[in-house]
């Protein structure tokens, strides 16, 4: 067995805490859980008072989506002075009817008329070419079908983002309490799986959140049209569940090398384990794609490259850890 020069220093394998008895530890777990409870609460009324701030950060993907039109018809929208009532794709009788003339994007707005003693609401075609434009760059709007849908809405945004603002201090929390029973060794590999995987989680939420989720969007909404439904306006609760259910699970999917680096160290994989089971993973990351992301192959491909990187660099780490040992057990004469 090779001799570890750090194994008799009286810091690397100290015990981090004092002794405690059964029900000592049951009480330092009870104020844990309740200092959590407590930070989740205070988290989540923040961003229930800051929730239109939280909804406008969760819209950024939305707003960058690029909507798209299918077919030649016409696209009229309809305002009534700076408000937008609804997008219309008209039919072919419809052109023909209504006469908009051969523009495809059209902006029509609605207008108050008097008839003698009779006020009606009339049309016309708005000749702004500023209209049109922003016509062209119309955006998928969120809206409430039901009077408790703003509620359900500021509940979703209170619950997400305060288990967002609140995780650091619940994972401090549990930490103070399961530290002081480590070695100082397994601390310090504590810290690095941290480090690591935190680092790989805020990764995979920002590339879900800047790459991925405006492609998923406009890709939805292309679908939809391509189904013959209508896509300008989607319920604002599905929209905020479906966003932040995504990133959590992105997230979640950049643990992988995290993942497989535990089994390497725990010595229930190696690096020629890893290495024949590449064929296996590209299933698997095609299926993490698959029920991670929305229902078609672009953004599931997307996915899927990332997380397939992830495992070739477990792959290399994993090789430069076992070369590591032998050089180290040629060194020790072992």
């Amino acid at each position: 067995m090779a001799y570890d020069p750090e194994a008799d220093r009286p810091d690397v394998d100290s015990e981090g805490g004092p002794v405690k008895s059964f029900l000592d530890h049951l009480e330092d777990f009870r104020w844990v859980l309740v200092k959590s409870v407590v930070a989740l609460a205070l988290a989540m009324l923040l961003c229930l008072i800051a929730g239109n701030y939280v909804v406008g950060i969760l819209k950024w993907p939305l707003d960058r989506a690029k909507v798209s039109f299918p077919g030649t018809n016409q696209i009229v929208t309809v305002s009534y002075g700076t408000n937008r009532l609804g997008v219309v794709h008209l039919t072919p009788v419809q052109q023909g009817s209504l006469g908009l003339g051969s523009n495809r994007f059209v902006a029509v707005q609605i207008e108050p008329l008097t008839l003698g003693t009779n006020h009606v609401l009339g049309w016309r075609v708005d000749p702004d070419p500023a209209a049109i434009a922003t016509m062209q760059k119309l955006k998928i709007d969120l809206i409430n079908l039901s009077p408790a849908g703003g509620f359900v809405v500021a509940f979703q945004t209170a619950l997400y983002g305060g288990m967002v603002l609140g995780a650091p201090f619940v994972f401090y929390f549990f930490i103070t309490f399961v530290f002081p029973a480590l070695r100082m060794r397994e601390k310090k590999y504590i810290f690095r799986a941290i480090a690591f995987g935190a680092g790989l989680f805020f990764l995979g939420v920002s590339f879900c959140y800047f790459v991925l989720m405006p492609v998923a969007l406009a890709a939805s909404q292309m679908y939809s049209h391509w189904l013959g439904f209508g896509a300008f306006q989607w319920k604002a609760e599905e929209y905020i569940s479906f966003v932040c259910k995504f990133m959590l699970g992105m997230g979640l999917g950049f643990e992988l090398p995290v993942v497989l680096l535990t089994l390497v160290k725990l010595g229930v994989l190696s690096y020629s384990s890893l290495r024949k089971m590449w064929r296996y993973m590209i299933v698997i990351v095609l299926v993490l794609g698959g029920l991670l992301t929305t229902p078609e192959v672009i953004t599931q491909v997307m996915m899927a490259v990332p997380l397939y990187l992830l495992y070739e660099i477990s792959v290399w780490i994993a090789w430069y850890w076992e070369r590591q040992e032998r050089n180290r057990k040629a060194a020790s004469g072992d």
